[in-house]
Parts: structure tokens; sequence; C-alpha cells
């Protein structure tokens, strides 16, 4: 009877391991010549664990790919990507201090973007309180 309630015990911490949700954030504070690598990465990510729990911070140039008409090197809009990434839950937040230091209206952010009041503080927070793993693509 011991052996079988530890093994029970055993069972049930190997299928709590396994049912522990990932949190990532990825953090991007470079601009839009990166952009949409980050943006693959993430789909890869998601394609590879689709209960990943994920959110970009981003801060800096790293904000450029969240502006309406946004565009890469090649002329592809960034809102179709973003869009379709916040649909399978990723988040999108943007340091206020950048917004603020650059002089940009929030409202010509796109609308999958969350402003928080500081890029880096709000990684620190989410990996300090929240239990995030860090990724810098």
């Amino acid at each position: 009877m011991r052996h079988a309630f530890i093994a029970f015990l055993l069972a049930m911490v190997a299928s709590f391991a396994g049912a522990q949700e990932v949190k990532v954030v990825y953090h991007v504070n470079t601009g839009v010549e990166t952009s949409a690598a980050v943006l693959a990465n993430i789909t890869n990510h998601l394609n590879a664990d689709p209960k990943a729990k994920i959110v970009v911070v981003t801060h800096g140039p790293g904000i450029d790919f969240l502006l309406t008409d946004a565009k890469d090197s090649k002329g592809r809009e960034f809102s179709g990507p973003v869009s379709a990434l916040a649909a399978r839950g990723v988040e999108f937040r943007v340091c206020n201090n950048t917004l603020t230091t650059r002089h940009i209206d929030a409202g010509k952010l796109l609308m999958e973007a969350k402003v928080v009041p500081s890029g880096v503080a709000e990684v620190a927070r989410l990996q300090a309180k929240e239990g995030y793993v860090y990724l810098k693509p």
C-alpha cells in the first residue's frame, strides 16, 4: 500500500510539472530591422508550445514596429503579424518613458499595444514577481 501511495504522489508531481504553463518575456529594444525576426521567433515558439504565455516588452527603438503603419525594409507592415500573435494570446507592452522622450502620442500605437510606465521595469517585474523567463531575441 505504501508503494502505491508513493507511486501516486510521484505521478501527481509529474503531471503537475508537465501541466505548468511556461511564461516568457521577450525583451525588444532594437528597431524595425530586427522586428520581423522577433515576430518569427515568437510564432515558432507558439507553434512548438501553444500554451506558452508570452509578453513582448518594448522600449527605445524597439517600440517602432508597434507604431501604426510601421513597415520593414521590404515594405511589409507589422500590424498583421502583431494582430495574429495577439489573437494567439501574445501581449505587447510599450514603454511610456520612450513615448515621452520621443514625443510620440500613445494614439499612434497599434491597438494591440498596451503602455506601461517603464519597459525595463516591466521586464524586471515580470521576472521577479511573476516568474517569467527572459528571452532577448
